[in-house]
């Protein structure tokens, strides 16, 4: 962009009330107690700052966890609905929309506030922060970060859209807190489940690797967007379907093809493991109102021999056999009770390995990024900000205006630019034909693939 944004004014926004609520988070929300999650929305006209906070107000009042403190009592982290606030900070740049889009990944773009996670869990930093840019051509560009143990995507998506509504006018939707989450799963979940907690405890050796590996990830690695049409992920569910014998998803077959041909640019043969987080909530029959990080995960080996299509029909395997065959948080549960909780710091996710190249992919799309509205006007592009450095992590979601799809991945800086190549362009868009209309999401990013 032609400058930085140059900050413009601040306020604190609260509900105006609170009830001193205190939840006990849950093993899942501790364990992600030390990330933040960033995300950017761009809308194509002025937004209205008042109007903006008066309808966050509105949806803090209806999900207050976002405006509270964490702290821990006895060893277990606890989130204090004290409506702390929110802080909503204003800018301006010179640059223009789509300047501005094009750095949303960029480390250092200023288009978010990142929560300071580390420095929230002892109540010395909010769980929520919004920052709202004005480019010089009339767009709005809105930056938010969150706490990730206060909840997941599915309940960040759960407070923008009641905060969409308050703005709107509209009937706001329900949301629901839970007192002490690892108490509800425990009533809740079988007695046994797959026997395979979700994360483990590293050797002395292997966590001064991870360490290095973290600290050095904004020099080591590099942000990279790939965007898909329609039409090409329809190929790929047709010629991976037919290979499989199955009815694939987009997300299945957009998720096999982009991690086959990373490692095919990578010359890797290795045997892998992929992580698939999981929305736990349908599939224990939870009130899709509820808020908290309510996740678990599949993980399926990748071998890059057996092709693509296998990989998208054992991923496709894997999220309809979740209950019976990955459901595994009552392990997680288990594992807790033997390790006990003031060594859970120890501990990092199974789907945390980047010595062994695990792959994670999350898919964001259907959490309805593009159908929520601000003074009329949803959002002409959604996408993660620049959340964490580290290797083979993807998000995918919808592309600009809601069409197509929008793949985000960190990889190494080596591999990186194999993929920004021409091979590695034509390798991702094998599937494209000479005649396909260009996704709308190549015209205004300037650096997507």
């Amino acid at each position: 962009m032609s400058t930085w944004p140059r900050p413009r004014d601040s306020r604190t926004v609260r509900a105006g009330r609170a009830d001193g609520r205190v939840l006990r988070l849950g093993l899942m929300d501790t364990m992600l107690a030390d990330l933040a999650v960033s995300v950017v929305l761009c809308f194509d006209r002025p937004l209205d700052e008042d109007r903006l906070a008066a309808g966050l107000a509105l949806a803090l009042e209806r999900v207050p966890v976002f405006a509270g403190r964490l702290r821990t009592d006895g060893g277990a982290l606890r989130a204090v609905c004290d409506d702390s606030g929110v802080p909503l900070e204003l800018y301006t740049v010179d640059g223009t929309l789509t300047e501005a889009m094009g750095r949303v990944v960029a480390a250092g773009s200023e288009l978010v506030d990142p929560v300071d996670a580390r420095a929230a869990r002892t109540g010395d930093a909010p769980l929520l922060t919004v920052r709202v840019t004005r480019t010089a051509d009339g767009g709005t560009v809105l930056g938010c970060s969150w706490h990730h143990a206060i909840g997941d995507l599915h309940s960040f998506m759960l407070l923008l859209r009641i905060w969409s509504a308050a703005v709107e006018g509209e009937p706001l939707p329900e949301a629901e807190l839970v007192d002490d989450q690892d108490a509800l799963l425990d009533a809740l979940l079988p007695a046994e489940d797959c026997g395979r907690p979700g994360f483990r405890l590293p050797d002395p050796a292997e966590a001064e690797l991870l360490a290095r590996e973290v600290a050095a990830g904004p020099r080591a690695n590099r942000t990279v967007q790939i965007a898909f049409t329609e039409t090409e992920v329809g190929r790929m569910r047709e010629e991976f379907g037919a290979a499989a014998g199955l009815r694939l998803s987009a997300g299945d077959v957009l998720c096999a093809h982009v991690l086959a041909t990373l490692r095919e640019l990578d010359g890797d043969r290795e045997e892998r493991m992929l992580t698939v987080p999981v929305n736990a909530r349908r599939w224990l029959g939870l009130s899709p109102a509820l808020v908290g990080n309510l996740l678990s995960e599949v993980h399926v080996p990748h071998r890059p021999k057996d092709g693509p299509a296998v990989l998208a029909g054992a991923l496709r395997t894997a999220v309809e056999e979740f209950p019976t065959a990955h459901l595994n948080l009552r392990s997680n549960l288990d594992f807790l009770a033997g390790l006990g909780r003031s060594r859970l710091g120890e501990c990092v996710p199974l789907g945390f390995d980047p010595q062994r190249r695990r792959f994670s992919f999350s898919n964001w799309s259907r959490f309805g990024a593009y159908r929520v509205s601000f003074q009329g006007s949803p959002p002409v592009f959604f996408s993660p900000a620049a959340n964490y450095p580290l290797p083979w992590v993807s998000w995918t979601i919808e592309g600009y205006r809601g069409e197509g799809w929008l793949t985000t991945v960190v990889l190494p800086v080596r591999l990186a630019a194999r993929v920004r190549g021409a091979d590695g362009r034509a390798a991702l868009h094998r599937f494209r034909a000479a005649g396909d209309e260009p996704p709308g999401s190549a015209a205004v990013l300037p650096k997507v693939l």
